[in-house]
């Protein structure tokens, strides 16, 4: 739960606002996509100086790796149901009828926001200790033995064994509205497609794509 203390202030509401809210709502209000831009920088910057600490013996691409497997929208979303983020959310009617609050995208970008929020009121030490009470204890696991190597990277070692090529991602087209878009990717390989992958994000339909790529394999 969040202190009801800190939702009180204007830039926490703000973290809170969605920008569908905009246009119901009178005045001078602006939605969240600022603090989310920032967030997203902080929050790369925590955890590769978490993982840069903690992971001594890791190569730049292993940490990399492990990065990326941490900061994805499943995982911000997880953090972000955690909180009971969507029930604080600020939105219009029709985002919220459409299951706006349980909506994968949008908890992880206000997670995002949220984090953005702090650092500003609070600054980095407390955006940090955030951090590292919602979201790092999720990973535990894989902060001591490294993360499953995922479809993408699977696909990425098999197609050099057999070609020595690597495989190639191309958006095929999107769909929806700006902030809750649908991405459509395939997979090729010697100009051959693979697999298509939908997904809320580039990375989760590369990912989706690389999965049906193997079982073709």
């Amino acid at each position: 739960m969040l202190d009801n203390t800190l939702l009180k202030k204007p830039i926490f509401q703000t973290a809170f606002t969605h920008r569908s809210f905009l246009n119901e709502a009178s005045g001078n209000i602006e939605s969240n996509e600022r603090l989310e831009f920032l967030g997203d920088a902080i929050l790369s910057f925590i955890i590769s100086s978490y993982l840069f600490d903690s992971r001594l013996s890791d190569t730049e691409g292993e940490l990399t790796n492990l990065r990326s497997f941490i900061v994805k929208t499943a995982s911000l979303a997880k953090a972000a149901e955690n909180l009971n983020l969507g029930k604080y959310l600020r939105m219009s009617k029709g985002e919220e009828m459409t299951g706006g609050r349980e909506n994968t995208q949008l908890l992880a970008n206000t997670y995002e926001a949220l984090l953005g929020a702090v650092y500003v009121d609070q600054g980095l030490e407390e955006a940090k200790k955030f951090v590292k009470k919602t979201l790092i204890p999720l990973f535990e696991s894989e902060l001591r033995s490294g993360p499953p190597k995922d479809a993408k990277s699977r696909l990425q070692e098999l197609s050099q064994t057999l070609t020595k090529q690597s495989p190639k991602y191309k958006i095929i087209k999107t769909t929806g509205p700006d902030h809750a878009k649908t991405f459509s990717v395939g997979v090729y390989l010697q100009g051959k497609q693979l697999g298509e992958g939908s997904g809320a994000s580039k990375q989760e339909a590369e990912g989706e794509a690389a999965k049906i790529a193997l079982k073709k394999i």
